[in-house]
């Protein structure tokens, strides 16, 4: 029997070179005892050279595994890795992925463990200001339950990068003075390291979050164990809190709702209204009132109104842009809001009179996605163009342009059912199912450009692009 001693916070490199010593002088796992004790070393008896001998390749979810369970507190934590890599050396490879193994199983609870100890690091360290030798130092004290101060500093680095800090365990240090990370001894437990203003910070955050209505206190204490309460001072509230829950659940019952935003009291009127009545009237009107029930696709369920297009029955000019905005779903209108201002601006530095062109969009609904009380408008996905196609090929009909200007890409995918890319082809006009389309951006893109010089570069080149659809007309 052979004892090979091993430093508690022994690295992964450590470990694998006191493991490839031992394999290649054949010995079996019962035959070498891993102590973090001060007995001989086996380090003495088997020279480097015999170690280097071995040729061992072992699979990437071993190493990533060996990593975590290194860090766990388990006495038996080196023995059980030296089995199993026995075991692969063995030929059994694919252990790890065995559900039924007792000792791989086993390494999969500590590393889970580890996991769940740096997740509850990261989450319930508190840090609190310290002038030290005339330097400002966040310091903080946490209690891990395991070795994982190499697993979890670096996620405090890249968040505080800009200060210098400092998280004391009873396992070790970790400080960041601003180029590296420091690692050293244990410390003791300090009387406190709290900030009065710090703290305060976090109990106001804490009482903010707490939803009374969803209290549940075995689940909580579960996810909040209370060995970590000590130095988190938000949890001097909790007793008041869940002593108060029930009270103030009944109080938020009884308080009036919130007012709704303006397009959630937009769509409760329409839906109150009676439907609309199709009769006599010209092919647009008939038009209007048809796509009221439009139930094609799952936008018509969030959005406030369809929007169809705008403009005179005989549009010698339609433009179709991708969808209705914000903006759009609110009035019904096409084409009002910022990218609208634009898009009115260009068509008025070319000539063109937008009361004597069709406007209209591929898609009638607005697609967003509600962040608070905003609405972020989303991308139409080509199923949902597809759907919409039945409307928009009703207003070309009913319309006849002579041009149809294509502003993005959702535009042509409507209008001839496939992708063109746009920086290829803008400009030009091209011909699709007997209409002539005239392909350009969308002015929504002019407005997400980052750079001014380059944003008025493009605009140029959309105002350009205008010029070619008026002469156009103008020879047709």
């Amino acid at each position: 029997m052979l004892t090979v001693p091993l430093p508690d916070d022994c690295t992964p490199e450590a470990f694998r070179t006191a493991a490839r010593k031992c394999l290649a002088q054949g010995l079996q796992p019962d035959e070498v005892i891993f102590s973090t004790s001060s007995t001989p070393s086996l380090f003495e008896e088997v020279g480097e050279e015999s170690g280097s001998k071995l040729d061992m390749v072992v699979p990437r979810s071993f190493l990533d595994m060996m990593r975590k369970v290194l860090c766990h507190s388990a006495s038996d934590r080196f023995a059980l890795l030296y089995r199993l890599l026995w075991r692969i050396r063995s030929g059994e490879r694919h252990i790890l992925g065995n559900v039924a193994d007792r000792e791989a199983m086993q390494a999969s609870r500590y590393a889970r463990a580890v996991d769940k100890d740096v997740y509850r690091m990261h989450a319930y360290v508190r840090f609190a200001e310290r002038e030290i030798d005339g330097k400002n130092l966040f310091v903080a004290w946490h209690e891990p339950q395991h070795r994982i101060l190499q697993l979890a500093a670096p996620f405090f680095m890249d968040r505080f990068t800009n200060m210098d800090w400092l998280i004391a365990t009873p396992v070790g240090t970790v400080a960041w003075d601003g180029r590296s990370l420091l690692f050293g001894p244990p410390a003791i437990r300090p009387s406190r390291t709290g900030d009065e203003v710090l703290d305060e910070v976090w109990r106001a955050y804490y009482r903010t979050t707490f939803n009374p209505a969803r209290l549940r206190v075995k689940a909580m204490v579960a996810q909040m164990p209370k060995q970590h309460w000590a130095t988190m001072p938000e949890t001097a509230q909790i007793p008041e809190l869940v002593k108060t829950a029930s009270l103030r659940t009944k109080a938020m019952g009884e308080q009036p709702p919130d007012a709704p935003p303006r397009f959630a009291a937009t769509l409760t009127e329409r839906l109150a209204e009676k439907p609309h009545e199709v009769g006599d009237g010209t092919p647009l009107d008939l038009l209007r009132g048809q796509v009221q029930t439009c139930r094609s696709c799952p936008l018509y369920g969030p959005a406030t109104q369809p929007v169809l297009g705008e403009g005179p029955l005989n549009a010698a000019i339609m433009f179709v842009g991708e969808q209705p905005g914000d903006h759009e779903d609110l009035t019904g209108k096409p084409f009002v809001g910022p990218a609208g201002q634009v898009f009115d601006r260009a068509l008025a530095e070319v000539g063109i009179e937008r009361s004597k062109a069709y406007v209209t969009n591929a898609v009638k609904h607005f697609k967003f996605e509600p962040r608070g009380k905003r609405r972020i408008h989303m991308k139409p996905s080509a199923g949902e163009v597809s759907k919409c196609r039945f409307w928009l090929q009703r207003e070309i009909a009913a319309v006849k342009p002579r041009l149809i200007v294509a502003l993005g890409a959702t535009a042509m995918l409507g209008l001839t059912g496939r992708a063109v890319p746009v920086t290829k082809e803008r400009g030009r006009i091209l011909s699709s199912n007997s209409l002539s389309i005239l392909v350009t951006v969308h002015p929504s893109y002019l407005l997400r450009l980052p750079d001014a010089d380059l944003a008025a570069l493009e605009y140029k080149r959309f105002v350009e692009d205008l010029r070619v659809a008026k002469r156009q007309l103008g020879t047709a």
